[in-house]
């Protein structure tokens, strides 16, 4: 009960992101139709196919230029605007989410006529990522999690965080329950002010709404530990050292040996010392995507 209280509450949250830099790699503003929902997704490179999925509160510019960049070189890069976020739909109902959010990369895959692809989640795109090689094996060659774990389980504390942070949302109140959680341990916590810049940068290109809806859909996105210890595809885990979601990531470990675990010396989950801006995120993603083609 403890593993899977400490798994699920690491990644029950999602992410707050400053832009990496700015891709070099020309990528040109696609749309499909997602069973009514527009998403929004760019398609770059040629090879082998990758999906990134970025984190809550994000999009495919500030989650992935630096990775975009980085892979596009050697792989075909596919990258989406989950529905909620970015230049994709953001209906304001949770039913629109949970299991939706792991369907449109199906969805994706089928549209671009893609059998099967290298799928890589961070944070809130770990969870999704969870689900989808959980209830699409078949359609999956390796498995990145990055800043995140599956989502394991729902314990009482993984509603309670999803709670505080949709109502928050709902009553203008912003990220700070978010933020809070993801603030590196054994560090002093943001001030009130700094919180308060954090929650409006992330608020401006955002919908709070449709974020609340992200939040009340988390437990239809969870995975059993039945489910975790049956895959048999390549699996990566790339997290900050600083990050709080380390701890899920450790007990992922612990679950499947196989698990490549790389660890980004002073990284956080989030902000300017967040991982995905570091050159030794893209690095690691990119090779072992190249070791398990």
């Amino acid at each position: 009960m403890m593993l899977r209280r400490t798994l699920l509450l690491v990644v029950a949250v999602a992410t707050l992101f400053v832009p990496a830099a700015r891709a070099q790699t020309p990528v040109e503003d696609k749309y499909f139709d997602s069973k009514g929902v527009k998403i929004r997704y760019v398609d770059v490179g040629r090879g082998e196919p990758a999906v990134l999925i970025h984190g809550f509160s994000s999009s495919l510019e500030a989650n992935w230029s630096r990775t975009i960049e980085a892979l596009a070189k050697d792989f075909r890069v596919v990258a989406l605007d989950c529905r909620g976020h970015g230049k994709s739909d953001k209906p304001h109902d949770a039913a629109s989410y949970g299991i939706q959010m792991i369907e449109d990369v199906a969805r994706l895959l089928d549209h671009l006529n893609i059998p099967k692809a290298h799928i890589v989640g961070y944070s809130m795109g770990g969870a999704i990522t969870g689900k989808f090689i959980t209830t699409h094996p078949d359609r999956v060659i390796s498995a990145v999690f990055s800043g995140s774990a599956p989502r394991m389980g729902w314990p009482p504390q993984a509603e309670r965080d999803s709670n505080e942070l949709a109502e928050s949302l709902e009553q203008g109140k912003g990220m700070r329950p978010l933020i809070l959680r993801l603030a590196p341990p054994n560090e002093a916590k943001p001030s009130d002010e700094v919180i308060d810049q954090q929650s409006r940068a992330s608020l401006g290109r955002n919908d709070p709404l449709a974020l609340a809806a992200v939040q009340r859909g988390n437990k239809e996105q969870t995975v059993t530990l039945a489910e975790v210890r049956a895959l048999r595809m390549p699996l990566l885990a790339v997290i900050g050292s600083a990050d709080p979601i380390k701890a899920g990531v450790d007990a992922f470990k612990k679950i499947t040996p196989d698990l490549t675990v790389v660890v980004i010396e002073g990284a956080t989950h989030s902000g300017v010392r967040g991982a995905p801006g570091r050159s030794e995120f893209a690095a690691a993603v990119h090779d072992f995507i190249a070791a398990h083609r």
